[in-house]
């Protein structure tokens, strides 16, 4: 299994943290049951989010798959100047 990218642990944390407040915040609930099943609910969420975040693609170091030749027309080549008289 790869290791989780800075973007998935940021993006599972943050979800974890908001969902827990506002889920206690909504609720009202002050007994330890309540609290654990929001507890593990947002934990469950956060790694939902965690595991659906894009990961990078893969570089390949391959060329592209058969580009045309170029087509190269050589220099024309000058006549060497005759500097004797």
């Amino acid at each position: 299994m790869p290791r989780p990218t800075a973007a998935q642990l940021v993006y599972g944390s943050c979800t974890v943290i908001f969902s827990t407040l506002a889920m206690l915040l909504l609720s009202q609930t002050s007994s330890g049951l309540g609290i654990t099943v929001i507890a593990l609910s947002a934990l469950a969420l956060g790694l939902l989010v965690a595991m659906t975040v894009p990961l990078p693609r893969a570089r390949t170091t391959e060329a592209p798959a058969e580009a045309p030749p170029a087509s190269v027309e050589p220099a024309p080549q000058e006549e060497p100047v005759s500097t004797a008289l």
